[in-house]
């Protein structure tokens, strides 16, 4: 993949995906993190000093949330120090609530920064995807923290589409056809001092069903009217 990457031009600006860190078994828990630290190690082979950590969701077994929360702490305090000697820092990604249950128990940037903090290493931030943390009231003021922190690692950008689709993941759209308010939110990160890449990640079942070069144009056009001006 990293040939494949230089051949074409092109920089890895970020790995996805790390994480599903909330196994309360101890023989899962020892996978989960052996499966980490891999992906650590294929962030550096494609040359990239940025790991996205999805944390994980619960199982109908366990519905313990604030104990899967604790065992995120746990685990990524374990990680850290084997992204540190790697030189990769790991990016929490806080999700939108309705993914809590099976992907992502961290719903918040604020909670996200809170996990970065307790856990104590430098290697360790979080990522602002627009998808998942648009609808936060306390968006700025976690964003303009991250700045102060260090620990914002990362933008993404896509919109919020209804009606959602039956898979809730796909319903990510081209910027402006949805709910999102992108120059607000583009100009908090800017405003936090970020000058990182700006990646814009799109689900959408219509969207991978258009040719290649058409989507790339409309992205394009979206990302130059409604986030470079304000990045």
């Amino acid at each position: 993949m990293r040939r494949l990457a230089d051949d074409a031009g092109l920089r890895v600006t970020s790995l996805c995906r790390g994480g599903f860190f909330t196994a309360a078994d101890p023989g899962d828990r020892a996978a989960a993190l052996e499966d980490n630290r891999r992906a650590i190690e294929e962030a550096v082979g494609l040359g990239t000093d940025v790991l996205m950590l999805v944390v994980g969701g619960l199982t109908r077994e366990d519905k313990d949330v604030a104990a899967a929360r604790r065992r995120v702490v746990e685990n990524i305090a374990d990680l850290a120090p084997h992204a540190e000697e790697a030189g990769v820092r790991l990016a929490i990604e806080p999700m939108h609530p309705i993914f809590a249950a099976d992907r992502g128990v961290v719903s918040t940037t604020g909670q996200a920064l809170d996990i970065a903090e307790e856990v104590g290493s430098e290697a360790v931030g979080v990522i602002v995807d627009t998808y998942h943390v648009w609808w936060d009231p306390q968006l700025a003021a976690s964003v303009a923290r991250a700045g102060r922190t260090g620990r914002l690692l990362g933008y993404q950008v896509c919109d919020w589409n209804l009606p959602l689709a039956s898979e809730a993941l796909h319903s990510r759209g081209y910027m402006g056809d949805g709910y999102i308010d992108f120059p607000a939110i583009t100009a908090m990160v800017a405003e936090a001092g970020y000058t990182g890449p700006i990646e814009v990640e799109i689900f959408r079942e219509d969207i991978w069903a258009t040719p290649a070069r058409e989507a790339i144009g409309i992205i394009a056009e979206r990302y130059r009217e409604l986030v470079l001006p304000h990045a």
